[in-house]
């Protein structure tokens, strides 16, 4: 039996050299290099060609090599009966809690505000709060949200956490549900979102929402583009309702040439960065997950198609 690497935008050499150390015996095949498809049993798949992922009689499975599963399901000829996985590993867990961190902290501190002190030459003390008195609201609290929630409560920041579904986490002010989202809103002073992508968190960040939060708010988008709508994001900047925001992530990427988010002066742009997929680490986790399947258990971070996450 064989694995099948379908990706547009990664070296499936790396991962080659890494699964041939996790799964030795396995066969490890590369997209449109198909073969016999009767042989292929897994799909190891980032960002796949529509229509890729069809017409294999005895797969097993479907493992996308990140956290977002919003392409694959968006794939109409996805193979609905296939169970499919997203990636849970350490090293994407501890990327996004040292960029959630380090954002926070960034407008917290008032960096931004010395940056630009100092291309003008100006010695200015700005003054500090504590971080009791910064409150910090994460929407989407799931894996990820929650390990960023444990460092951020450790510095002494007041954390809540919105999810379609209520998490008791210790030291985390719980909200769920569409009903509690305003509610979510209103008490936090640096918003941070990590939902995963899907027919009900699509454009959450919109005009409506972040009139919602305290006036000269923070936005930190490190999980998908499509959660925010940009043009809303712009105008909320323009009138003060927020104050900054950084940008991880977008609805086209790379980023135009022509977005003023490039040149805004109270936006911080980077290219998707913020936790970035590992191929050693990854594969391992991934091999673990294909043993399991084989040995009829549970693999760690199944999807649930209705949910979309």
């Amino acid at each position: 039996m064989a694995l099948l690497f379908i990706s547009a935008v990664e070296d499936p050499e790396v991962w080659r050299a890494e699964f041939a150390r996790a799964l030795p015996g396995d066969e490890f095949r590369v997209w449109p290099e198909v073969g016999n498809r009767s042989d292929v049993e897994f799909l190891l798949v980032w960002r796949p060609p529509p229509g890729s992922m069809k017409g294999f009689p005895n797969l097993k499975a479907i493992l996308n090599m990140g956290a977002g599963v919003d392409y694959v399901l968006g794939d109409p000829d996805l193979p609905r009966d296939v169970p499919l996985t997203r990636l849970v590993d350490r090293g994407l867990r501890e990327g996004m809690v040292e960029f959630v961190v380090h954002a926070v902290l960034h407008f917290h501190r008032n960096f931004h505000r010395y940056r630009a002190q100092q291309a003008a030459k100006a010695w200015i003390d700005i003054p500090q709060i504590l971080p009791g008195a910064r409150r910090v609201g994460i929407l989407g609290f799931g894996q990820l949200g929650q390990a960023a929630a444990q460092v951020l409560v450790a510095l002494g920041f007041p954390v809540a956490g919105w999810s379609r579904t209520r998490k008791q986490f210790p030291g985390v002010e719980s909200f769920a549900g569409p009903g509690e989202l305003a509610k979510f809103l209103a008490r936090t002073d640096i918003l941070v979102t990590l939902a995963p992508l899907t027919r009900e968190t699509e454009g959450i960040v919109n005009a409506a929402n972040l009139a919602q939060l305290p006036r000269r708010a923070y936005l930190v988008n490190a999980g998908r583009g499509g959660l925010a709508v940009e043009e809303d994001i712009l105008a909320a900047l323009a009138t003060g309702q927020l104050a900054g925001a950084w940008l991880d992530v977008f609805r086209r990427e790379p980023l135009p040439p022509e977005s003023p988010f490039w040149t805004h002066p109270n936006v911080i742009v980077t290219p998707h960065n913020a936790a970035v997929t590992q191929p050693g680490p990854s594969a391992l986790d991934l091999a673990d997950n294909i043993r399991a399947i084989r040995a009829g258990l549970v693999p760690n971070g199944l999807v649930d198609k209705a949910r979309e996450y």
